[in-house]
């Protein structure tokens, strides 16, 4: 499966904000985007005035480098969205947010998307009792997403669970960190989604 394997710090800074890839990172000096507030690059300090298709571009790029997904998925999500009732782009945000490694993220079973797609890749996550593997499974309002027997025994997962304790999670969603066991209740609302993202520019762009 193809992936991004060069440095996410220059994502956040093509997209001049922090996007919060590399979790505690991103909170510390040493963030890329506090340390050279501008693109990456040559030219990456030059001023240049943005189109309307670049504004869009921009929201489009932003949304797909938050959740780790490359183009051909993200415009398979948006087709998907697009067929649903309701507001396509609130739609595709609910159906990046079902992501079973923003899940993981989510719960505070991880500290950023990254790191919940490595866990779920290693085989620590089971959704409803039963291992999964796959960062793109879809969970569903019901679903009860734990880390294994195997996972259980990490250390790095032990230190996060350390570091999110006394953590508030999403109202859509239940967590049990003692057990590390977690529950979607339901589909996150738009204003849930806590993403700087303008999603009906993405809606725009496609629809061009």
């Amino acid at each position: 499966m193809a992936r991004y394997k060069d440095s996410v710090c220059r994502l956040c800074r093509r997209e001049g904000t922090k996007l919060y890839l590399k979790g505690e990172r991103c909170y510390t000096d040493k963030c890329a985007v506090s340390r050279r507030a501008y693109a990456p690059g040559q030219h990456g300090q030059r001023r240049t005035k943005v189109s309307e298709y670049g504004t869009q571009l921009r929201e489009k790029q932003k949304a797909r480098r938050i959740y780790g997904v490359l183009e051909g998925q993200f415009r398979k999500y948006f087709k998907e969205a697009d067929r649903r009732r309701g507001i396509t782009g609130e739609n595709l945000l609910r159906i990046l947010e079902s992501r079973l490694d923003n899940v993981v993220f989510r719960l505070g079973f991880a500290l950023s998307r990254a790191e919940g797609r490595h866990m779920v890749r290693h085989g620590h996550i089971n959704v409803n009792g039963r291992r999964v593997d796959i960062p793109s499974y879809q969970v569903k309002p019901g679903d009860v997403v734990s880390v294994g027997d195997k996972g259980r025994k990490n250390a790095r997962i032990k230190e996060v669970v350390e570091i999110m304790e006394g953590q508030g999670t999403l109202e859509w969603l239940e967590v049990d960190r003692e057990n590390l066991v977690g529950k979607v209740l339901r589909v996150p609302s738009r204003d849930e989604i806590d993403i700087p993202v303008q999603e009906h520019l993405i809606v725009e762009l496609y629809s061009r």
